[in-house]
């Protein structure tokens, strides 16, 4: 592959459990792309987001995500593999019984960073970088939900991924917060060259902050040109 492709599906069938849920899916994702997956509930966007991070087991076609082909991917390459994507998630996955700095250093620990120093000069550089420097002390009940979705794409930068994968990473919040999270999203996009390949149901959204735009339904997930054209994803 490409060194300058990230992601590539080339016909690939995608599986929610046994079963495929989408058909015949093609994606190339670059440096710098900024991705959306749209669609209804069920319409397979989130197993797309599993099976890049061999979650879910790729149903047939090709597929290579950071340099790892899935259709032949060992259990024991898994982690490598996930540590060169961030991932974010909806419900932000923080460990409520210790601090927002420990949370980042149990990630930083888990994926052999040795050093305490460096993990600290990490933490500290990851969290100023999504305006939280000053809730490092803090526990996660602590914060807001906007908070701790920063703490959470903090935690995704952690191991510099060339690519973030963002599930419903506006989901459960206001629309004033989700408007502050996009935009954390886009200047990271933007000034580190750091793709973004997210899932939303929510198209004003891609007409707000453009990017490429994937429509799934009906057992597809094809590549549209905007999300005015009448592709309406709710």
């Amino acid at each position: 592959m490409d060194d300058n492709i990230l992601v590539r599906f080339k016909h690939a069938d995608i599986l929610g459990g046994d079963a495929k849920v989408i058909y015949d899916f093609s994606i190339e994702v670059r440096p710098g792309d900024f991705v959306y997956l749209i669609g209804k509930v069920g319409s397979g966007k989130t197993s797309i987001i599993r099976t890049m991070i061999a979650e879910n087991r790729l149903g047939g076609g090709e597929a290579e995500v950071c340099g790892y082909d899935l259709a032949a991917i060992r259990d024991r390459d898994i982690p490598y593999l996930r540590r060169k994507i961030g991932i974010v998630f909806q419900d932000f996955q923080l460990l409520m019984d210790r601090s927002v700095e420990d949370n980042l250093d149990f990630v930083l620990q888990a994926t052999g960073w040795k050093d305490a120093a460096a993990r600290q000069e990490r933490i500290d550089q990851v969290l100023e970088s999504v305006g939280m420097g000053s809730k490092a002390h803090k526990r996660p009940h602590q914060l807001s939900g906007g908070e701790q979705q920063r703490v959470a794409i903090a935690r995704s930068l952690l191991n510099a991924p060339a690519l973030i994968v963002a599930d419903e990473p506006t989901g459960n919040l206001d629309n004033d917060t989700a408007e502050g999270i996009m935009q954390l999203l886009t200047r990271i996009n933007r000034e580190e060259g750091t793709a973004v390949l997210m899932v939303t149901h929510n198209t004003a959204l891609c007409e707000r902050w453009p990017g490429r735009l994937f429509l799934c339904e009906n057992e597809s997930c094809r590549e549209i040109t905007e999300a005015r054209n009448g592709e309406d994803a709710e």
